[in-house]
């Protein structure tokens, strides 16, 4: 499986604009449908859908210390591009850049998964996505923990009420 990287993912940003915006934008043509935390969006040129979501709860620490940090968008999401071969592809964005060579941990019930860092971006590899999916359609929440270019470790949380709701009509929507 292919997985797209950063530039190709800069639409869905613009698209989703703020973190927690995802929400906000439901009503609009690219993100049409809300599923409770989880939000539909697609483009048709080139046809790509993804289901995403804001985190419900960020903690950024320093040394061990909680600190304010300034982040840019934070969403997890999951991305359909028919044309590209993408089919279910779990992407965060951890709104800034990961340190160099440093990886990216996402926890779901009893279950964890290492995710590649690419500047903003983090992957499980490709053959873990389907596994992820099935275990985010299973599970209450997803965490995922980072770390910046500067050291701040990050533990993002994300609702997973509505994702199986939002991940099927999003794979509905670009088969």
């Amino acid at each position: 499986m292919t997985h797209i990287r950063a530039a190709a993912l800069g639409g869905i940003l613009v698209t989703l604009g703020a973190a927690g915006a995802a929400q906000a934008q439901a009503t609009t043509d690219q993100c049409p449908v809300s599923k409770t935390d989880w939000t539909v969006c697609l483009t048709d040129s080139p046809k790509q859908c993804w289901a995403a979501s804001a985190p419900k709860s960020v903690v950024n620490r320093r040394g061990g210390q909680v600190v304010d940090a300034r982040r840019g968008d934070i969403l997890m999401f999951v991305v359909y591009q028919p044309d590209a071969g993408v089919k279910g592809q779990v992407t965060f964005t951890g709104g800034y850049p990961f340190a160099d060579g440093s990886t990216v941990e996402l926890k779901i019930g009893g279950s964890s998964w290492t995710m590649a860092t690419d500047d903003e971006y983090a992957w499980p590899a490709a053959e873990d996505d389907a596994e992820i999916v099935a275990a985010m359609k299973r599970g209450a929440q997803a965490v995922v923990t980072g770390r910046s270019g500067r050291g701040t470790v990050t533990t993002d949380t994300f609702s997973l009420i509505g994702f199986t709701a939002a991940v099927d009509e999003t794979a509905k929507r670009c088969e």
